[in-house]
């Protein structure tokens, strides 16, 4: 995993999303998940790319949970760009660089 992307728990979710003064795209996924594992390769790039305008944080469904439920994440992936602590915009299920390219720039 890159430097560039964040691996957050239940106990820092508030620190590294909430509390960001960069926009942060939160990818909700899960180690069984053949979608979210497509589209990791897609956000490692995409967090080089958008380096310093957007930070990209992973949330393991499985581990945590509470974070899951939270944001009633019903199906993954589901991708969450938050801006200063608040949902802005929702893409759910696997995408093509192109479009989630396009997803951040509109929403960062």
């Amino acid at each position: 995993m890159s430097g560039n992307i964040v691996n957050t728990t239940d106990a820092n979710f508030q620190t590294d999303v909430l509390e960001s003064d960069t926009p942060v795209l939160v990818d909700f996924w899960a180690g069984w998940c053949a979608p979210c594992k497509a589209i990791a390769p897609v956000l490692e790039v995409l967090s080089t790319e958008f380096e310093g305008k957007v930070k990209i944080v992973k949330v393991d469904v499985t581990s945590c949970e509470q974070t899951a439920v939270n944001y009633n994440i019903r199906n993954i992936p589901a991708l969450l760009m938050f801006k200063n602590g608040e949902v802005v915009a929702t893409q759910v299920g696997a995408a093509p660089k192109s479009k989630l390219t396009a997803f951040i720039e509109e929403n960062i």
